[in-house]
Formats: C-alpha cells, structure tokens, sequence
C-alpha cells in the first residue's frame, strides 16, 4: 500500500534532504519509535524533538519491526496508517520507515546532527555513539506522566470489560 503523504521518504531520499539541508546551514533533528496509537504525549515529544533543530524525521518501526519489539498484539495501526498520521503533524518534516529491532543503521546513513529520545531510555540510547563520532549531540526529552501507548491500551481494555460486565 502506497502511503499518501510527501513527508514519507526513503533512507536515500532522506540522505538526499540531509544534504540539502546541511549546505544550507540547517540542523536536521532524527527521533523514532512506534507511534502505534498517538497521544498528546507523542505530540508533546515530537514537537520538543523538532524545536532542537530546523528539520525533524521521524524514523517509524515497520510493523514487523514493532511485533518484534512489543509482541504479536501490537501494532494495532499498521505502519501506512502510523506514517500517514505523524507526516500530518506540523511537527514532522520526514518519515523514513525501518524494519531492525533498533535505527542505529538508519541513523549511521542519515547522519543527523541531533538525535532526541525519551528520557526513559537515558540508559541506552541506539546511534549515539554515531551521532556524538560525526560532532552531533543528543538530546533527552522529558516524558509527558501518565501518557504512553500502553496506558490507552490497558483503559480501552478495561472500559471493555466494564462494559462486557453490565
């Protein structure tokens, strides 16, 4: 299935705009993640990750990817629709899907001068070593409480069963 917005490229297209970017002056900003079921915590952090820079791509887990990484029940959108909703927000200038467990390879090709993850991964974070080896930084970004994925889906279940019950 084709996705319908022109902020999803490919790693090449991607390297493309980097170095478009790049002779103008500007710094390109790469977070990435699931984005399975969007909430104002995504939001928040998407819109902290491109005020670090003046471009921001977004590098979205295939749906395989994300199985791999959350089990057989997620995603609950696939990746055309995860990618069609984040290239809708004002927020992201880019889309580049990727199918390994991690974007270390992505980050490696694309090369962005900052890499924003959540604060909950300050333990690790895949293609700093990367980003810091070619003078880039990261960046950690504060989590919005309360707000997660796995939160909507555990009150949807739960409104679910309350309503199964009556």
């Amino acid at each position: 299935m084709q996705i319908d917005s022109p902020k999803v490229v490919t790693v090449e297209e991607m390297r493309v705009e980097r170095d478009k970017l790049v002779a103008q002056g500007k710094k390109l900003v790469f977070t990435n993640g699931c984005f399975d079921i969007l909430h104002r915590g995504h939001v928040t952090y998407l819109t902290f990750a491109r005020n670090q820079g003046d471009a921001l791509v977004v590098g979205l887990n295939t749906d395989a990817s994300v199985k791999a990484n959350k089990g057989d029940n997620r995603p609950i959108n696939s990746e055309q629709d995860r990618a069609f909703v984040l290239g809708s927000l004002r927020a992201v200038d880019y889309v580049v899907l990727f199918g390994d467990k991690e974007p270390k390879d992505v980050i490696a090709k694309i090369l962005p001068q900052v890499l924003v993850k959540g604060s909950d991964w300050a333990h690790y974070v895949s293609g700093r070593d990367v980003v810091e080896a070619n003078g880039g930084r990261v960046v950690l970004a504060d989590m919005v409480e309360g707000r997660s994925t796995t939160n909507t889906i555990q009150r949807i279940l739960q409104a679910r069963a309350k309503d199964e019950a009556e």
